[in-house]
């Protein structure tokens, strides 16, 4: 597993470039939310490793998604992550749709990463067990489950062990990565293990104070130890 930190500005990118893949994001603006694109620009230049950048949570905005995602992969990021907050196959597919051709009718070499939420029920949004048959469908790359919203109440508060698996398994039969995340803890990693996502992501876990305060180094190193 390769183990994916979500640093919010610059200094905090600093220290979680030890990381095997550094999420640019916006934790005001949401789950997944935006950056800007110079923050993306400027951690570009800041590290060789894969880097990731979150495009939003969003509703049905299939042409707002294709544009964020331009841009974020002119920004520079090697991963554009964008989260449906909607429900609706057919939707999702077209979303899809607009947000890899928004970055590949560029840029070939970039992974775009489909995201849902393990708390589905109380958001009003598709299930991340429909995502990857329509991921694969439409081109992305990887297939992603996060918590919607940041309460404290983690992925495995909604999932258990066994449908996290089926989830993984289906989707590398169909040839997609996985990855996943949703305020997740140190006590969740032997799990992850077990379940074996090609990429864990976390933020509150490497974090002094949770979520809302700032990446520690050591963290980071702790919890790469551990996903390994």
């Amino acid at each position: 597993m390769q183990l994916l930190v979500s640093p919010r500005d610059l200094a905090e990118v600093t220290s979680a470039l030890s990381a095997d893949i550094v999420d640019i994001k916006n934790p005001l603006e949401g789950s997944l939310g935006a950056n800007f694109p110079w923050v993306i620009r400027a951690a570009r230049g800041m590290t060789q490793k894969p880097l990731s950048a979150a495009i939003g949570d969003y509703d049905f905005k299939p042409g707002g998604a294709s544009l964020a995602a331009y841009g974020a992969a002119t920004a520079g990021a090697d991963y554009i992550k964008a989260g449906l907050k909607f429900e609706g196959r057919e939707k999702a597919r077209e979303f899809i749709r607009a947000v890899v051709r928004g970055v590949r009718e560029e840029y070939d070499d970039r992974k775009v990463v489909i995201a849902a939420y393990s708390d589905f029920g109380r958001l009003g949004s598709i299930s991340p067990m429909e995502i990857p048959a329509i991921a694969h469908e439409e081109g992305a790359d990887v297939v992603m489950i996060d918590t919607g919203m940041k309460d404290g109440r983690s992925t495995f508060d909604f999932m258990d062990e066994a449908t996290l698996r089926s989830f993984v398994d289906e989707s590398r039969e169909l040839g997609l990565q996985t990855a996943i995340a949703g305020s997740l803890a140190f006590r969740h990693l032997d799990t992850l293990r077990r379940i074996g996502p090609d990429i864990v992501g976390v933020r509150g876990m490497v974090c002094e104070g949770g979520r809302e305060g700032s990446i520690r180094p050591e963290l980071v190193e702790k919890a790469l130890r551990l996903v390994r």
